[in-house]
């Protein structure tokens, strides 16, 4: 099941249509109590990565599911086209120029980092990118050459043992709501879209 794509806006336009879709969604699955209220939780962390990304940002949201033998798997989706626009790209690189920006607090914040990142249309560096970020930001992960991903997964593997260099990146996980509610988060850096996943499963 896939819900319909909403479009949502930096000033956050879109925002309560998609909150009523991941209500329907809910619905539609009859997912309830904690669980609902957890993925209402992960669709507001999503929606917030719309905000103030750049003027006049616009991204792709929308909700679908996969059934398995052992449960539901929900995914929360955003995805942007990378831009052709060099005005706005400027904006991106004004923020960060050196591929870091150290106002990105928090899990949430370097996951909104790399999604600001993979918007820039002219950029080459996307494995380098990643790297820079952090060790355990990886890359190369998709089956193509052109794209790349960073995973919330193996960023937690990577913490599982941390250095003391580390352990402000570990508290931040250990305090990141997305973190702890979320199964998997990956950010896919393609060549014509940038495109985060938030997974949540369900039992059935």
């Amino acid at each position: 099941m896939k819900t319909d794509v909403i479009s949502v806006y930096s000033d956050l336009r879109g925002r309560d249509e998609a909150m009523r879709a991941a209500e329907k969604f809910a619905a539609y699955h009859e997912i309830t109590g904690k669980d609902a209220m957890h993925l209402r939780l992960l669709t507001e962390e999503t929606i917030s990565m719309a905000h103030g990304i750049f003027d006049d940002f616009m991204g792709k949201f929308w909700l679908e599911s996969q059934k398995t033998k052992k449960g539901l798997i929900c995914r929360i989706c955003l995805s942007a086209d990378r831009l052709v626009n060099k005005e706005q790209e400027a904006q991106i690189l004004s923020v960060s120029t050196s591929g870091r920006n150290e106002s990105a607090k928090g899990v949430m914040g370097k996951i909104r980092e790399i999604f600001r990142h993979g918007l820039q249309s002219s950029s080459t560096m996307d494995e380098l990118y990643l790297q820079n970020i952090n060790d355990a930001w990886l890359s190369g992960g998709a089956s193509t050459a052109d794209s790349n991903f960073w995973s919330l997964q193996l960023y937690r593997q990577y913490l599982s043992n941390p250095q003391d260099s580390q352990a402000e990146e570990w508290d931040e996980l250990e305090k990141s709501i997305i973190a702890r509610l979320a199964d998997e988060v990956k950010v896919w850096l393609d060549a014509a879209a940038t495109t985060v996943i938030i997974e949540k499963k369900f039992d059935l």
